[in-house]
Order: structure tokens, then sequence, then C-alpha cells
């Protein structure tokens, strides 16, 4: 299923969803972010999906880290909670969706990146490599957060 993501953007459909999603910002030893290319954008993103009922989110975040990535992560604490009424998700079947995304920090504990059905692509970058990435501004947004306010600082 085809999706066309719209933030900020006075055109975008009005939603008719409002779904919760969990994901996470895995950081490995080497202090690199696990991203996903994804095959309905062709965009690179955190691993993350949509809740199901009688999921936690937390259980939710390591699941779909998982099913995208390849990647079994162990969650280390919250890097945020982010909705924004702007920013819509329309999905080629007719789902209008605005999301609501609650992100976790995660680090691997086992499994190599692997892609499938959702990720083309799935591997671990450096903070200095995402910038020529194309990443949805929604995503940078979250990653901007971790480098500028949780990431350590060494001098």
């Amino acid at each position: 299923m085809g999706r066309i993501e719209y933030w900020h953007d006075p055109s975008a459909p009005k939603a008719n969803s409002l779904v919760p999603a969990c994901g996470v910002l895995a950081i490995n030893r080497d202090g690199r972010i696990l991203l996903q290319r994804r095959r309905d954008t062709g965009q690179w993103a955190l691993p993350m999906g949509k809740m199901e009922i009688g999921e936690s989110p937390t259980a939710c975040a390591v699941r779909e880290t998982l099913e995208e990535t390849g990647i079994e992560v162990e969650l280390t604490g919250l890097l945020g909670i982010f909705s924004d009424p702007t920013h819509i998700v329309a999905y080629t079947d007719g789902e209008v969706r605005q999301e609501y995304e609650v992100t976790f920090l995660a680090r691997p504990i086992a499994g190599d990146p692997t892609s499938n059905d959702e990720a083309s692509e799935v591997g671990w970058f450096r903070i200095d490599q995402i910038d020529d990435l194309d990443i949805h501004g929604t995503m940078r947004r979250q990653i901007a957060h971790y480098v500028n306010d949780t990431m350590p600082h060494f001098d």
C-alpha cells in the first residue's frame, strides 16, 4: 500500500483516523542510528508502526523494529511523544491518518540489518551521514531531538 506524507501543507486531505504508532531510535555501541528505507515512500525512517489492540506501546516498538529491520532491541528510555495535527499520512486505501507517535530510545541486542517487504534497505548510520539521506521532516525532527537534547556530548 502506498502513502503520501504531508506536514504543514494546506492542501493535505482531512484526516479520517487517529492512529497511535510506536517506534525506536536505536543506537549501537558505535553511536550509529538504525534506519530503514521505506518501500512505500523510498525515504529513510526510524522503525515505527501502528500499535495493535491489546499491545502496549513498548511491545509495539520492539515488534515493529524487529519486523522492519531484523534487529531485536532493548528499550532504554523515551525519546518523546510526537503529535502534530498538520502531519497527515494519506494511504492509497483511502485512510487519511493523523499520526500520534511514541518514540523510544533503544539499543540492539540481537540480529543483523535485513531488508524485507516493508524496508528495501536497513543500516546503521553515523550522525554526519544522516544529512545526505532523504528523510521526511517529521523523522528529522525526532532525530534532531535526540542529537540536540539527549545525545551525550564530549569535549
